[in-house]
């Protein structure tokens, strides 16, 4: 089986509410946003997505409709992951199900388990499923780590096609590029280590930034392609103050924060997650100025 290619800017889009309820509406207006705006994939209901409070028939509802809302023009790639494994595969069915071109399955947080049972959880997962699985490893959440070496185990499943490095460390994301990089594709999992990543041989990032730039965010992605490592650069710098603002308070608060201002959706979250303070809208009202967004 050839590996699928799943690369470039993709955005962890946040889920939006209206009051308690899932805003479908707006939804759908922000997967057409961030298509136009060149961003070449969509995760649904990830960790920016709000998985962690949102329940089973919601969860595959948001799929579902971020899958109609992008039409076949870029992949989406669904949040599936559980730290039950049996809860995993449940999930992974019905993202099939509701039409999702990929799966991202986080490590199983809170209960810890070992090498051997991430391994075996992962394995599970692949051989249960016919979509490419995206691995997805952010330990300063989940409390568990997926180091290297069992990423190199997992290789030998045909659809296991990239991994999300979220830990933030050059060191570690090198050393994956070096390892597993010609056999899966290594996205970032922290905006700011997209460039450097990229530098190294990352083939893309999964990003909250792009929620609110998404042109931008985009734009650094074709900038590498094109060689153009000065603009790529340019844009790594210029989008640093953003980057820092979307997590001075728990994700994805600031981001919805940023949203509302642009109009683009309400500043609601689930307890509990809190909205982001008046101090950081005010901050961030005022880089949305300075960079021209406002």
């Amino acid at each position: 089986m050839a590996r699928h290619v799943i690369e470039g800017c993709l955005t962890a889009l946040v889920t939006p509410f209206k009051g308690d309820r899932v805003d479908f509406e707006a939804l759908a207006r922000l997967v057409d946003w961030q298509i136009e705006n060149g961003i070449d994939g969509l995760v649904a209901v990830g960790t920016t997505g709000e998985s962690a409070t949102l329940d089973v028939d919601e969860h595959v509802a948001v799929i579902a409709a971020t899958v109609r809302a992008a039409r076949g023009r870029v992949p989406v790639i669904a949040g599936a992951g559980g730290n039950a494994t049996s809860e995993a595969l449940q999930l992974t069915k019905a993202a099939e199900d509701a039409g999702a071109d990929a799966l991202l399955h986080v490590t199983p947080y809170y209960n810890r388990p070992s090498q051997e049972g991430l391994f075996r959880h992962f394995q599970a997962i692949a051989r249960a499923t016919k979509l490419p699985v995206v691995l997805y490893n952010v330990p300063s959440r989940t409390a568990c780590d997926l180091l290297t070496e069992t990423v190199v185990r997992l290789c030998d499943e045909p659809n296991i096609i990239a991994i999300k490095d979220a830990t933030g460390n050059l060191v570690r994301g090198g050393e994956l590029i070096a390892k597993v990089g010609q056999r899966l594709t290594v996205l970032s999992g922290d905006d700011g280590t997209a460039f450097p990543l990229y530098a190294i041989g990352s083939r893309g990032v999964i990003s909250v930034v792009s929620n609110v730039a998404p042109r931008e965010m985009s734009e650094m992605w074709d900038a590498v392609q094109a060689g153009d490592w000065p603009r790529a650069r340019a844009l790594h710098y210029k989008l640093r103050q953003l980057n820092q603002l979307l997590f001075a308070e728990p994700s994805p608060a600031p981001a919805k924060a940023a949203l509302a201002l642009l109009g683009r959706c309400s500043t609601d979250v689930r307890l509990p997650l809190v909205a982001a303070s008046q101090g950081v809208a005010d901050q961030l009202r005022a880089e949305l100025h300075a960079q021209g967004m406002l």
